[in-house]
């Protein structure tokens, strides 16, 4: 059985690392603003890289960016309003809405992900080699997979 305590030291160091990681990201010059991409709006420009065709219902992208769903809704209208995302009928259910990566969407999201992996990539170098990388890639996707609720 895991100890309690361990478990929670583990939890604090993950979160203080993932907490203090994002701040510097958010800091760096990686983002464009200029095209109205910052941290949170490159999270969503990349997560509907990984789904299937640029495509998601909202309820979807706000679980897998983490963001309460009125705050996506407003970042979404911004995307929008960019050229960015745009809306389209869900064709599975003509009363939802699909949100679609545009191609001016991947390229901003290409262009920042460059730079943005360039910067993670410095950031966790300092500190672990590959043999680590692989090590905390796993360890993640193992809690990730056991899908807590």
């Amino acid at each position: 059985m895991t100890s309690t305590k361990l478990a929670v030291e583990a939890w604090e160091a993950l979160f203080r690392t993932q907490a203090s990681l994002v701040r510097r990201f958010a800091e760096q010059d990686v983002w464009a603003p200029e095209r109205g991409v910052g941290l949170r709006e490159y999270d969503v420009l990349y997560t509907l890289t990984t789904v299937d065709g640029g495509r998601a219902r909202l309820g979807a992208l706000a679980d897998a960016v983490l963001l309460p769903q009125p705050s996506l809704s407003r970042l979404v209208d911004r995307l929008v309003a960019q050229g960015l995302l745009e809306r389209e009928p869900d064709p599975a259910d003509r009363r939802g809405v699909v949100l679609v990566l545009t191609g001016a969407g991947r390229a901003a999201q290409r262009e920042v992900g460059r730079r943005h992996a360039a910067a993670i990539a410095e950031a966790l170098g300092e500190h672990l080699d590959d043999d680590d990388l692989l090590a905390l890639r796993d360890l993640c996707r193992k809690v990730l997979c056991a899908r807590l609720p």
